[in-house]
């Protein structure tokens, strides 16, 4: 059965599994500030980030030899990865909104503004 852990592993599979799951986080992150960069809305980035998941589970099946057509891997990946998309989208959103509303709005952390009194 394949799973996220596999007893036969050596090292240079775990260094080519955490390269992947870098690059799949990382692209998460890009894909949530490329939407939030053209004023897109939330849905957009569930949208890419199931594209997204596809791709993920298409770099398992070719490099791992896991399963392509499993609905629940493909599932757990789209949830993690919806994580580091939203956070990507909604840090840029807010650089957007203090930046560009600098007048309005001010940071109130990396991930949210707040009206200036």
């Amino acid at each position: 059965m394949q799973g996220l852990f596999f007893e036969s592993d050596t090292g240079a599979r775990y260094a080519l599994r955490f390269v992947v799951l870098l690059i799949g986080f990382w692209t998460a992150w890009r894909t949530g500030r490329a939407v939030a960069d053209g004023w897109g809305n939330p849905p957009l980035v569930i949208a890419y980030t199931f594209l997204l998941g596809v791709m993920m589970r298409f770099l398992h099946f070719s490099l791992f030899q896991g399963p392509f057509l499993s609905l629940g891997f493909y599932l757990l990946d789209v949830a993690i990865l919806l994580v580091f998309a939203f956070a990507g989208f909604r840090h840029r959103r807010t650089e957007q909104m203090s930046q560009n509303y600098y007048w309005l709005y001010e940071k109130s952390s990396p991930f949210s503004w707040r009206s200036k009194t």
